[in-house]
């Protein structure tokens, strides 16, 4: 069953049919060669002479060849050696032929495509009849007389008659045959001469470095915005809960503060899953949407811990400021709050923080206590801090985080605007780490 499932089962049948698309396409190209033929003969008709239509055949292949060379030829004939020739789909380029050594390859494709499938679909036109025919002639007299069979007399012999109907179904088998080895054939060529060039490969890299790079950025949005305030509402509710038989007055603040981080976090949460249905498309600086610093007021205020806010300049105004560069700076800011609720001990440690415009460059230094805890380096680190350093080094910044004094100091150093090589330019640097070049970074347990 095997050997008749390889020359008429599905894939057998699909690969005949792209075959016969092949001649169907080489039609145009070979009633122009059968033209020319007529011009330069005798005048003697093209159609009923072989070597004619040899040569027709002939001069049509280049003219096939000079059609592959557009740019959108390769789509298409991806698409059809993907739908009928059986090629898994990562082995075959998308998109147009770009570069001149895709487009060479993909004229030899058409040319092979179109040179089988010619000669398969005149096979397929011309032998069928003349085999049910041969296989007949033993059961109607009539078919011996006939111009189809009006060729050797060893057709009228009695032991031809009587092989007559098995050279009949050998012609059959032999046409399928013929279209199961060419569609093969161009099966194993379509890699080859469809498959993606070197710029082809690295067109692709870049692009998924991109994607990679946009969710890279909307993970490290849920973090800090999420992860901040469930933490600031699991200490407001922890810290409700301990005086709230003793100190009613407190246990209203801590819940209206909750409800404020909750408002906000949801909103920033409808912004980050709004890009998700867009394909978490950046916007024209190359940065997601989102909070600014001149958002920062509601952030300190409902943060969940006291902070002593100094600043120098000022850090909410876009024209001392790139938007950019503010949205950024509001994450660390958040990711750095977050860092000292997780880690400030038994209850909310006091941060002190300084953010300042200055020639060049926005400073952001945070502190808080360790609370009798010491930081511990560990390989790989936690999400929050290492997010810290990927912002800041994808605007051309640096960071710095550990112990000092006894106290956790975050310093985040930012260029006021982006720079070409920052977040617009380099989203494929997303999601490495800068180690050397974004400073030195202890990561928390």
């Amino acid at each position: 069953m095997k050997p008749l499932a390889a020359l008429f089962g599905r894939r057998a049948r699909l690969r005949w049919l792209h075959l016969i698309i092949g001649g169907a396409l080489l039609m145009p190209y070979f009633l122009v060669g059968t033209v020319l033929v007529g011009v330069a003969g005798d005048g003697e008709p093209v159609f009923s002479s072989l070597p004619a239509q040899l040569v027709a055949f002939a001069l049509a292949l280049p003219m096939a060849a000079v059609t592959g060379f557009f740019a959108l030829v390769r789509p298409l004939s991806v698409a059809a050696a993907r739908a009928l020739c059986g090629v898994p789909p990562a082995l075959l380029a998308d998109g147009p032929a770009r570069t001149r050594q895709a487009r060479v390859r993909t004229a030899g494709w058409y040319t092979l495509h179109l040179a089988l499938g010619g000669v398969v679909s005149g096979a397929t036109l011309a032998l069928p009849p003349f085999a049910v025919a041969v296989a007949g002639l033993p059961f109607f007299a009539g078919l011996r007389g006939t111009r189809l069979l009006d060729g050797p007399r060893v057709l009228r012999e009695p032991w031809a008659l009587a092989l007559a109907p098995f050279a009949g179904v050998a012609m059959l088998l032999a046409l399928a045959l013929v279209a199961a080895v060419a569609g093969k054939v161009l099966a194993r060529r379509a890699p080859v001469l469809l498959g993606p060039t070197p710029e082809d490969r690295l067109a692709a890299a870049e692009r998924r470095a991109a994607d990679l790079a946009v969710r890279n950025r909307l993970a490290r949005e849920l973090h800090d915005s999420v992860g901040h305030a469930l933490s600031a509402v699991t200490l407001q509710a922890g810290a409700a809960r301990r005086v709230l038989d003793r100190d009613p007055e407190f246990v209203r603040e801590a819940l209206t503060a909750i409800e404020e981080t909750t408002r906000r976090t949801v909103g920033e949460l409808d912004s980050v899953l709004g890009l998700l249905r867009q394909d978490g498309e950046p916007d024209d600086e190359g940065t997601m949407h989102g909070p600014g610093l001149d958002a920062l007021g509601g952030l300190l205020a409902h943060c969940g811990v006291p902070v002593a806010y100094e600043r120098e300049g000022d850090p909410g105004d876009p024209d001392s400021v790139a938007p950019a560069v503010s949205r950024e700076a509001y994450r660390i800011v958040q990711e750095g709050l977050s860092n000292a609720l997780r880690h400030g001990g038994r209850g909310p440690s006091p941060v002190r923080l300084l953010i300042a415009v200055r020639e060049g460059e926005l400073e952001i230094v945070m502190e808080n206590p360790l609370g009798g805890r010491p930081a511990v380096a560990r390989p790989g680190g936690g999400r929050g801090l290492r997010g810290i350093e990927e912002r800041a080094v994808l605007l051309g910044g640096r960071t710095e985080a550990g112990s000092h004094d006894g106290v956790w100091r975050l310093t985040a150093l930012l260029p006021l605007t982006v720079p070409r090589t920052g977040t617009g330019a380099a989203p494929g640097t997303a999601g490495r780490t800068a180690s050397g070049t974004a400073g030195r970074t202890e990561e928390r347990s």
